[in-house]
Formats: structure tokens, sequence, C-alpha cells
């Protein structure tokens, strides 16, 4: 049963980027904004803060930012 707050955001490949996540998921405007986010620490993987905008994101990984979480939903191999 999945949590209705957060929403899937399918993924073409097994993985994608933190920044490019954020993007896909219109939590950002831009890789600008995205890069802020990361480095001033307001953006949480899996429920801790990481500082890699280059963060390996698989299927299942959730990531917060200002409230809003989103899970990566990769294709099945």
């Amino acid at each position: 049963m999945s949590n209705p707050e957060i929403e899937e955001i399918p993924i073409r490949d097994s993985m994608i980027r933190l920044g490019q996540l954020l993007k896909l998921a219109n939590l950002v405007e831009d890789g600008v904004e995205a890069t802020e986010l990361i480095r001033n620490g307001l953006v949480k993987v899996n429920g801790e803060i990481d500082d890699r905008r280059g963060r390996q994101l698989h299927d299942g990984d959730t990531v917060t930012v200002n409230g809003q979480t989103v899970r990566v939903s990769a294709p099945v191999a």
C-alpha cells in the first residue's frame, strides 16, 4: 500500500541522478535551483540529508524537498 502523499516519478533507466530527478519531478525550476537546495542541505534522500547533486537514485528511493516527497519508479529489468 503506497502513501498518498508520496508521488511516484517514473524514470526510463534503472538510475537517475539527484539533480535530474529534482527537475523531472518539478521540485525545482532548473539545475541552478537544484544545486542551491542540495548545497544548503534542504534535500533529503531516503530520510537523510544528502549534499551530492550527482547522487545516484534507484527504484524505491525517496527524495524530500520543502515537505514534498517523491519516489523513484524505475522499469523492471
